[in-house]
């Protein structure tokens, strides 16, 4: 039986366009494998022949799998020759013991085959390398693990916690031997397997870190299989040391500058291994509240870059495309200074290769330019002609039709009484009693108010924002200034009061709580992420409140697609409320974004998928809707606007980043 790479190697010569020599024909000539990636001495081997691994990562999650491949054919263009991804737990298994690989049918299921992403690169003449958690950092909600996990009162991520390493191992049980056949050595693309990310950071200092953990990962990787891909561990060096690696597990090195500091201690610790740096990186992400859009020169970037490759250096630029981290999955980082908690944009632009909508930048050439110096096989193998850049349209503004004010879309919810008070969203026993993930909750109790004012107190902190309604009328204001992070509502706020009118009668007290993302890095105490009210009781006038109702608002698309009760627009509501527009399109849909700078806080659906949030105070001014998520003919536009609303959707053919 032909192998798989003897099977593909005419469409990849094909696909150059001419009869030169491809990847898989130069290191597997005749599709025979006879050895997997070596990194021994001061190089790597790949079926016996030295590489240097070009490598440039892409999260399939993070880009419409209607352009992989064009996303694919443009690394390959750029002269690379592997592409590396994390895998993302937390979307894979939305709900403990429920996996999705593409096939469940839900808002985000079609990002999920992952055995196909891994299955095109090799088509587009690329090898893979897999990062597969359980934990990937990557800016994502907490760091890809599932929120689930919070129901353990006692819960240790990331150690060998019997809580944490059993359903940690049941997901690589689930996912491995989907992808095990996919391996180099068995034909296919997958050359090197991560083992844990940046494990040397989760810790005090230079306390030894749970290498059994690490162990058990490893051996678990075995079991499955993928004993025929090199392993290995990042981290930074510089600052890590060692901390983070098990015995003969390849260690490799994250950064953005430091180049010699950093690999003068990588080979310290390994002197009889080659180079490789997983993470070279070659921009940043964006907080909410940032006053501009994190950039890096592209000069200083080709100069990095080049400095690496001058070391003989394997490099994999993280990000080659950011691409977009739809919905609520964006996720959040602790500070070292006030405010303490910094939730990331929608936008993973992170001011890469290729920006959030695949174009082209002034660094995609720069890259192109210095690794066509540095390739060894240059002019042996070759690579495409970079894809034409997908055309992008400001499509006509679109008037609001219908609102919907926050009662009516209450009333259409789920609700879950308690006497015990309020319950944080990952206790809730909703979604097969994996609690709720994502999105807001709202607690609402009845209650005596005396007058002429009463005090709320929420001992503790929110997690992360509040607003407060007294029958139906909005107490607290928007974000004004960077002092009200520390105020009522906001993440900062611990123990705060907020004033309430009364009357001496009974009112109707509603708090809605934005979960704005759990964090995604940082040292073990970080990592109790549960989101709502749960840190402390609320009181009223001294009296702490038991009795409450609370609505878990997933927005979920079926939820979105179903809503009724919609009536005229006439102007924006004094409430949180839910706003519909349509957008008719006559042709083939192209790619646009909303420009929400008229608008104040919400999230934004279209045709019922969740593309993520926006806020007035940026630094991000639009939402990047790709493509394929419109459909030619009626197109139905719903937004969650928490404070006030405009009267229009506008669309930009260009993003407004800052």
């Amino acid at each position: 039986m032909p192998s798989i790479i003897s099977i593909l190697l005419p469409s990849l010569l094909l696909l150059q366009g001419c009869e030169s020599m491809t990847l898989y024909e130069y290191y597997a000539p005749g599709g025979v494998v006879e050895a997997p990636l070596v990194a021994e001495g001061n190089v790597f081997t790949l079926n016996n022949k030295e590489i240097v691994i070009l490598s440039g990562s892409f999260h399939y999650f993070r880009v419409h799998p209607a352009y992989w491949r064009d996303t694919l054919r443009k690394l390959r263009a750029a002269g690379l020759n592997a592409v590396q991804t994390y895998v993302p737990w937390n979307l894979h298994e939305p709900r403990a013991g429920v996996y999705d690989f593409g096939q469940l049918g839900e808002s985000m299921s079609a990002f999920l085959d992952v055995r196909s992403f891994v299955t095109l690169a090799q088509e587009e003449d690329l090898f893979v390398i897999l990062r597969p958690g359980p934990y990937i950092c990557s800016e994502w909600d907490f760091g890809g693990m599932p929120s689930y996990l919070l129901r353990d009162y006692t819960m240790q991520v990331r150690t060998y916690y019997e809580g944490f390493r059993t359903p940690a191992a049941a997901f690589f049980d689930h996912l491995l031997p989907q992808l095990v056949d996919l391996q180099f050595a068995h034909g296919g693309s997958i050359i090197a397997v991560q083992v844990e990310n940046e494990y040397g950071h989760f810790g005090y200092g230079d306390e030894p870190r749970d290498t059994l953990y690490l162990e058990y990962l490893r051996d678990n990787l075995v079991d499955n299989g993928f004993g025929d891909s090199l392993f290995f561990t990042s981290d930074s060096p510089s600052s890590t040391r060692d901390l983070g690696a098990i015995p003969g597990v390849l260690m490799t090195a994250n950064f953005q500058g430091n180049v010699e500091e950093n690999l003068s201690v990588l080979k310290e610790l390994q002197p009889d291994r080659p180079f490789m740096v997983a993470e070279f990186w070659t921009g940043w992400f964006d907080h909410w509240l940032a006053d501009i859009h994190a950039t890096w020169n592209p000069t200083n970037f080709a100069d990095t870059l080049e400095e690496i490759l001058q070391y003989n250096s394997s490099v994999n630029m993280y990000m080659f495309i950011g691409g977009t981290s739809f919905g609520f999955m964006a996720g959040a980082n602790t500070l070292d200074i006030w405010p303490n908690y910094g939730p990331d944009v929608s936008s993973y632009d992170y001011d890469a290769v290729l920006t959030e909508a695949g174009d082209y930048t002034e660094k995609y050439t720069l890259a192109k330019e210095v690794l066509a110096r540095y390739n060894p096989l240059e002019g042996t193998v070759e690579h495409p002609e970079p894809p034409a850049q997908r055309s992008k349209v400001a499509y006509p503004t679109t008037p609001v039709t219908h609102s919907l004010d926050l009662s009516t879309l209450l009333s259409q919810h789920l609700s879950i009484e308690t006497e015990d008070g309020p319950v944080s969203m990952e206790l809730l026993p909703i979604n097969d009693d994996s609690g709720q993930a994502h999105g807001y909750i709202v607690y609402s109790t009845i209650v005596y108010l005396a007058a002429p004012n009463a005090t709320l107190m929420i001992k503790g902190h929110v997690r992360d924002m509040a607003q407060v309604l007294v029958n139906g009328q909005v107490i607290t204001k928007p974000y004004s200034n960077p002092l009200d992070i520390s105020k009522f509502g906001f993440w900062d706020g611990l123990d705060k009061e907020l004033t309430l009118p009364g009357d001496d009668a009974v009112a109707e007290v509603t708090i809605l709580v934005e979960n704005l993302a759990r964090v995604n890095y940082g040292t073990p105490d970080k990592y109790n992420q549960k989101k709502g009210l749960w840190e402390g009781p609320v009181l009223i006038d001294d009296l702490q409140i038991n009795s409450w109702i609370m609505y878990p608002l997933e927005f979920k698309a079926d939820m979105v697609n179903s809503l009724t009760g919609w009536m005229e627009f006439s102007g924006s509501l004094t409430t949180p409320a839910v706003y519909r527009a349509t957008l008719d399109i006559s042709d083939t849909p192209q790619d646009t974004w909303l420009d929400m700078r008229a608008w104040n806080k919400g999230v934004v659906f279209i045709n019922g998928f969740n593309l993520g949030r926006y806020w007035h105070v940026g630094p991000t001014k639009t939402l990047y809707l790709p493509a394929p998520l419109l459909q030619q003919g009626t197109n139905e536009v719903v937004v969650f606007e928490q404070y006030t609303a405009a009267s229009e959707i506008v669309f930009s053919d260009v993003p407004i980043l800052s």
